[in-house]
């Protein structure tokens, strides 16, 4: 560029020493820059081009030819392209607002639409893991009391039921059953649970329909007739199940379900006691095996969800029909 600027400072002296020339020269006087300057004037199909290194008559002539044709020193500096630096990018240090610095790193590894993305699929991988594991639990669970060498938790039984009709364990067959053993004359226990079964019934039916049969087995069958089990849990829930029988037959079925009870010795006729029992609901699965063991420490809405859950997780038929339909 400075032998450039040599050039046409001899082509000025040849062509006069005007004062406009000499302005339009000195505006040419720059520094030199690494830069790649493209000279196309529009209406110009040839243009004699300087030699940036030639200070020979060539030269000279070709400047003298341009400014008889009417093109100024400042339009050879201006004319056509415009001047193309080697990067485009902006440096650093000249990144002054909001909108430069993100349109700079709107490429990044990093953005929004990422982090919103990381946190969404981490959550699901969370929930779909945490699902999976409480469902293994279960399972594990309800297979328990079917390896060998378990002690089993229920079996047959023949029994009678609030309305003076017969009720097996074929009728708890193809609906899930919650079992209960109490007495009609408990003074607090018995009506706490009934109350707490009621609630857990109308959630598990809410959640998953007409597939479970609330149970009551009576462990005190001198006292608890059919019509005395039927004003009794009516209290409660109108759909509740009341079973007695004889004294024989209430005693298998504790037997079979692992319930423990006693009824206090030589007690005399009208005479009031207790019985004492297992306070426990057993829930058991279509095909008549014990799933899972529910005590006291558990709320109605937790026994509810536990409940709920197996029911859900039943790959069985299950039959959603009344059983006296």
């Amino acid at each position: 560029m400075a032998q450039s600027c040599n050039c046409i400072r001899g082509a000025a002296k040849a062509l006069g020493p005007t004062s406009a020339l000499r302005s339009e020269l000195n505006l040419l006087r720059v520094p030199a820059r690494r830069t790649i300057a493209t000279i196309n004037p529009p209406h110009l199909t040839s243009t004699p081009r300087i030699a940036p290194n030639s200070l020979s008559n060539p030269c000279l002539q070709s400047a003298r030819t341009l400014v008889q044709d009417g093109w100024s020193l400042r339009s050879l500096r201006n004319v056509g392209g415009q001047t193309r630096a080697f990067t485009e990018s902006a440096s650093r240090h000249k990144l002054k607002t909001m909108q430069q610095i993100k349109a700079r790193n709107r490429g990044g590894p990093f953005s929004l639409t990422g982090a919103v993305l990381f946190v969404a699929t981490g959550g699901c991988l969370y929930a779909y893991f945490t699902y999976e594991r409480a469902r293994m639990t279960r399972k594990r669970i309800a297979e328990q009391t079917k390896g060998i060498g378990k002690p089993k938790v229920g079996g047959p039984f023949d029994l009678i039921d609030q309305n003076g009709a017969r009720f097996t364990n074929q009728d708890m067959a193809g609906k899930y059953a919650l079992v209960y053993f109490g007495f009609t004359h408990c003074p607090d226990i018995c009506p706490d649970e009934l109350d707490k079964m009621a609630l857990m019934y109308d959630k598990v039916k809410e959640r998953c329909g007409e597939t479970i049969l609330p149970i009551m087995i009576t462990c005190d069958p001198a006292r608890d007739k059919p019509a005395v089990l039927k004003e009794y849990l009516k209290e409660f829930h109108p759909e509740f199940i009341g079973l007695t029988g004889e004294y024989e037959n209430i005693k298998q079925t504790c037997k079979e379900y692992r319930v423990y009870f006693s009824t206090p010795p030589n007690v005399k006729p009208g005479q009031d006691y207790l019985v004492d029992h297992s306070i426990y609901f057993y829930l058991m699965d279509p095909e008549g095996d014990f799933v899972e063991a529910i005590g006291r420490n558990f709320t109605a809405d937790e026994a509810a969800k536990v409940i709920s859950d197996h029911i859900e997780d039943w790959d069985g038929p299950l039959n959603k029909k009344d059983r006296w339909a």
